[in-house]
C-alpha cells in the first residue's frame, strides 16, 4: 500500500502555524510512521517531489510569485488545507488592503523601488479552491492533529462551526461580558481556542476569525456599553482577521 504525502508550505507569515505542528512532538512522530512528510522546510532541507495527497499551507499571498506558487501547489494537491489566520483571511498584514502600500513601502524602505509586492494580502481561496481551513493564529493543535487524522483515514474533519461562547459555556466558564462588564468578541468569534481568554477573565479579541454567522451589529453596542471606544471597536476587529470581520460588519 502506498504511503500517502503530507506536504506542509509557507507564504507570508510568522511560522507560528507550522510550529505547532512541530510542538507536537510524540503525536508529530506517529504521523510520521503513517505518512511520508515530503516537504517542510521548517523542519528539514529535504524535500520529495509531488503530487502530495494533502497540503497544509500557512501564510497569505503578497506576491505574484505568491500567486503563481499556490496555483502549483493546487494542482499537485489532493486535498489543500489553510492553516491560521494569515492563510484564511490575510492575517494581520491585511491591513495594508484598507491603504497604499506603496505609501508604507515609501516610509519603511530606503529604495522601495526594489519592492515587488501585491497591493494586497490575501488568503489562498482568493486564488484556488481550499478544501478544509484551520482557523487561528495560531492554530489549534488538537484541530490540526484531528484533520490530519481524519484525511488519513477517509473522514471528513471535524472543524467547529460554533462559536467561542459555547466553548465558555461547555468548559463552565463565568461570561466575562455578564459578570465583569467586559469588552469580548466570544460571541461573533469562531471556536476552536477553547475560550482561553475568558477562562483566564480577559475578553476574547478574535484571533480565530469571524463565525459562521456573526451577529457583529448586535455585538457593536455592547461592546459600546462596556467601555470601548468607537475607534477601540475599529481596533478590536482590525487584527489577525482584519478583512474578515471588516466584510461581516459591512454585510450588515
Amino acid at each position: 500500500m502506498r504511503t500517502p504525502k503530507l506536504a506542509v508550505w509557507k507564504f507570508a507569515s510568522c511560522d507560528g502555524c507550522q510550529l505547532t505542528l512541530l510542538d507536537c512532538e510524540d503525536e508529530l512522530l506517529a504521523l510520521a510512521d503513517q505518512v511520508q512528510i515530503a516537504t517542510f522546510l521548517e523542519a528539514s532541507s529535504a524535500t520529495v517531489a509531488g503530487p502530495y495527497d494533502v497540503s497544509l499551507v500557512e501564510g497569505s499571498i503578497t506576491t505574484a510569485a505568491d500567486e503563481r506558487r499556490i496555483k502549483e501547489i493546487r494542482e499537485q494537491s489532493g486535498v489543500l488545507v489553510t492553516i491560521g489566520a494569515c492563510a484564511t483571511a490575510g492575517g494581520v498584514q491585511a491591513l495594508r488592503n484598507f491603504a497604499d502600500v506603496r505609501e508604507f513601502a515609501s516610509v519603511v524602505y530606503a529604495k522601495p523601488e526594489y519592492i515587488d509586492t501585491l497591493a494586497t494580502s490575501t488568503p489562498a481561496s482568493a486564488h484556488v479552491a481550499v478544501d478544509y481551513q484551520i482557523q487561528g493564529c495560531p492554530i489549534d493543535r488538537g484541530q490540526l492533529l484531528d484533520t490530519l487524522a481524519a484525511l488519513l483515514v477517509g473522514r471528513k474533519p471535524r472543524l467547529p462551526a460554533k462559536t467561542v461562547c459555547t466553548e465558555c459555556k461547555n468548559r463552565g466558564v463565568t461570561c466575562v461580558v455578564v459578570a465583569d462588564g467586559t469588552p469580548c468578541l466570544g460571541p461573533v468569534t469562531h471556536a476552536g481556542c477553547g475560550a482561553l481568554c475568558p477562562t483566564y477573565r480577559r475578553g476574547c479579541y478574535g484571533c480565530f476569525g469571524p463565525a459562521t454567522t456573526p451577529n457583529t451589529a448586535a455585538l457593536i453596542p455592547v461592546l459600546r456599553r462596556d467601555g470601548m471606544s468607537a475607534g477601540g471597536v475599529d481596533r478590536v476587529f482590525a487584527t489577525f482577521n482584519a478583512v474578515n470581520f471588516d466584510h461581516e460588519r459591512n454585510d450588515r
